[in-house]
């Protein structure tokens, strides 16, 4: 009888295995591991060349036993951030390419700042994920303040240094998205930009620098202002890109042929999404388009972790708000009038969702 089953018949289960629980479990230790050294500026100071592990020591001032210190190295070697050549006493250290250019705090290239907020901020308020799940509430600044959704911009606003942080982080996050964007959008069909939400003006920067004609807007709330004017005057930009302060649920927005935002409708409720979203297509002349650059969720919700997990954040940040995918974003847009969507993927798990009047 089982000389007459043939290979392609006989059907092998892989064992049960532990790994990607353990992995997933414990995944903190990796990330604490790189934030650390985010933290410490380790990839800052080894752009300018490989180091050993007692030159790394000594100039970030590093208590510890050297094997620990090797320890931490050869983990950030294991998990790809750094390269290495020869052992313990012997080696020498230095960023991946990868590392270099996104986790350099010297280079403009530089992504950190999300990363400097995770570690300062979100990752003591994930601890709050169950008690977010069983109250429906935020579990940031905001979890001992009644007005809710959102609410943690003004304790952000009240220090210039987190919101400077803050700002820094939106430009991180959306680094390669922005970059990945203005290469395969036409913006040269439109005449003018309006980016709400627009933090520091990081989109306009990019689209005024690939894009020599078009005229831009970057619109948020006034304590921003200040930063973004600071960061386009340091791009010469200033003739080009306007900023004006405002709150882009409350307050009327600038007319322009072409108006996006960045990690702007994931933060706000569905019927504030909708609101926001009829607001966009009342503002834009007829041939108009609207950006929303997201971690837009696959329809059928098993592919986008990253998007998932982003909504999950949505969460922690503001109870009500989460992140979706292009089917949400269609009925939203198409609700309000629009006649019809595409997705362009960007970098890693995010994409543009786009609505054309």
């Amino acid at each position: 009888m089982l000389a007459e089953l043939s290979a392609e018949k006989i059907k092998i289960e892989p064992a049960p295995s532990p790994a990607k629980i353990m992995q997933i479990g414990m995944g903190f230790w990796a990330s604490q591991t790189m934030l650390t050294a985010v933290k410490l500026e380790l990839f800052t100071l080894l752009a300018a060349g490989p180091l050993s592990e007692e030159e790394i020591k000594q100039k970030l001032d590093l208590h510890c036993s050297d094997r620990h210190v090797f320890d931490w190295l050869d983990a950030l070697v294991s998990l790809a951030f750094l390269e290495r050549r020869n052992l313990l006493q012997d080696a020498k250290y230095h960023n991946a390419a990868d590392t270099d250019l996104f986790l350099d705090k010297k280079k403009k290239t530089y992504m950190g700042g999300i990363l400097e907020m995770a570690n300062n901020r979100l990752y003591g308020f994930w601890g709050g994920l169950a008690e977010g799940l069983k109250s429906g509430q935020p579990q940031n600044e905001s979890k001992s303040n009644p007005h809710g959704n959102m609410e943690f911009f003004t304790q952000l606003y009240k220090d210039e240094e987190k919101l400077q942080e803050f700002m820094n982080a939106m430009s991180g996050i959306q680094m390669g998205n922005f970059m990945a964007l203005v290469n395969q959008f036409d913006f040269s069909k439109y005449n003018s930009l309006l980016d709400l939400g627009g933090a520091d003006g990081w989109l306009s920067i990019q689209v005024c620098l690939k894009h020599p004609s078009i005229l831009c807007t970057t619109f948020d709330l006034p304590p921003v202002e200040p930063l973004a004017k600071r960061k386009i005057n340091g791009f010469k930009l200033s003739d080009r890109i306007q900023v004006v302060s405002g709150d882009l649920l409350k307050d009327a927005i600038p007319k322009a042929d072409l108006v996006s935002m960045g990690n702007i409708l994931h933060g706000l409720s569905e019927e504030s999404k909708q609101e926001l979203v009829k607001k966009v297509y009342e503002s834009l002349p007829a041939g108009g388009a609207f950006i929303a650059i997201e971690n837009i969720i696959d329809n059928e919700r098993r592919q986008n972790t990253f998007g998932l997990l982003m909504s999950l954040n949505m969460l922690i940040e503001n109870g009500d708000a989460f992140d979706y995918t292009l089917n949400d974003f269609e009925r939203w847009t198409k609700a309000a009038g629009f006649k019809r969507v595409e997705l362009i993927p960007l970098a890693g798990p995010s994409s543009a969702a786009v609505a054309y009047k």
